[in-house]
Order: C-alpha cells, then structure tokens, then sequence
C-alpha cells in the first residue's frame, strides 16, 4: 500500500509555513495588537497539522487561571494515530511569557476586547498561532469596510483600463 503524498507548504521568506488562516476574523473584528504564542499539542495533531488539516473558523482564545487557551481550533484527526489519536476540538494551552499573559489579562478586562486566532504555521519547525486583541465590528461598520474594498477595486480597475 503506498504511502499519499504530503502536500508540503512552501515557507515564505521568514521561513514561516502557514497552515490555516482565519479570514473571516478580519471582516467580523477590528484586529489590534497581536502576539504570537507557541501551542500544546499531542504527536497526533502535529502530524495533521502538518498535512494541513485545521480550521480556525470559529476559535477564540480565553484567560484561564493565569493561562490562555485556545478553543474551538478544529484539528482533523490523524488516520494513522488510530486508537491512540486526539479529539479534534479540544481545548489547546497557548505557550507565552508571564508578561504577555498579564498584558493580554489587563487588557481583555479592562476594554472587552477579544482573543482570536488570525493565523496558524510553523515557524523553525514548531506549531505556532497568531492571536489577536480585537473588538467586534457592528454591521454598520462591516458595511462600511465593504464599501471601501469595492472603491478602491473600481480605482485599481480603472488605472489598469488606462
């Protein structure tokens, strides 16, 4: 039985593999400041991620006890783990200093932001997510944002007719 071939990301010039990127986070959230955390993960999971099966659709990360916590990332289980796999939707510690985390804390709490998750890769071999301060946009302010994407695609397509 062969073996299915991997379909590798190509890494971009910061040696960074991106593995899920959510998009739908930059239309739902005004994105602030962002940090970049390690993750927690079982044997399994590293294994699915790196055949890129995830999804960040729906994640959010949440204070914990002194802790962050990714919840909601879907990792697809691995085929070959079996018996030995991982539930795809637990809940993932994220990895940062006492000093992020005290930030992010105050933060959280003082302004009601949000933690969300923008991207998902591998940098230097380790699984690694971005996660954000964000606000959550009206649908006044969605409309808005739209508006302004659609003109500055009839500026860009009207320099190219020239």
């Amino acid at each position: 039985m062969a073996k299915k071939p991997v379909k590798k990301k190509a890494p971009n010039d910061s040696g960074e593999a991106n593995i899920a990127v959510n998009r739908k986070a930059r239309h739902d959230f005004e994105i602030g400041e962002r940090f970049e955390a390690g993750l927690m993960l079982v044997g399994s999971e590293v294994k699915s991620l790196r055949d890129g099966k995830a999804n960040l659709k729906d994640s959010f990360a949440r204070m914990q006890s002194g802790e962050v916590w990714l919840h909601n990332l879907h990792i697809s289980p691995y085929d070959a783990a079996s018996q030995f796999g991982h539930e795809p939707l637990r809940s993932r510690k994220l990895l940062l200093n006492r000093r992020e985390i005290d930030k992010l804390d105050g933060k959280v709490k003082e302004r009601g932001l949000t933690l969300i998750p923008l991207r998902l890769y591998f940098k230097k071999g380790r699984a690694k997510v971005e996660i954000a301060l964000a606000r959550g946009k009206k649908r006044h302010d969605k409309r808005e944002s739209i508006r302004e994407r659609e003109a500055t695609r009839e500026v860009d397509r009207a320099i190219k007719r020239r």
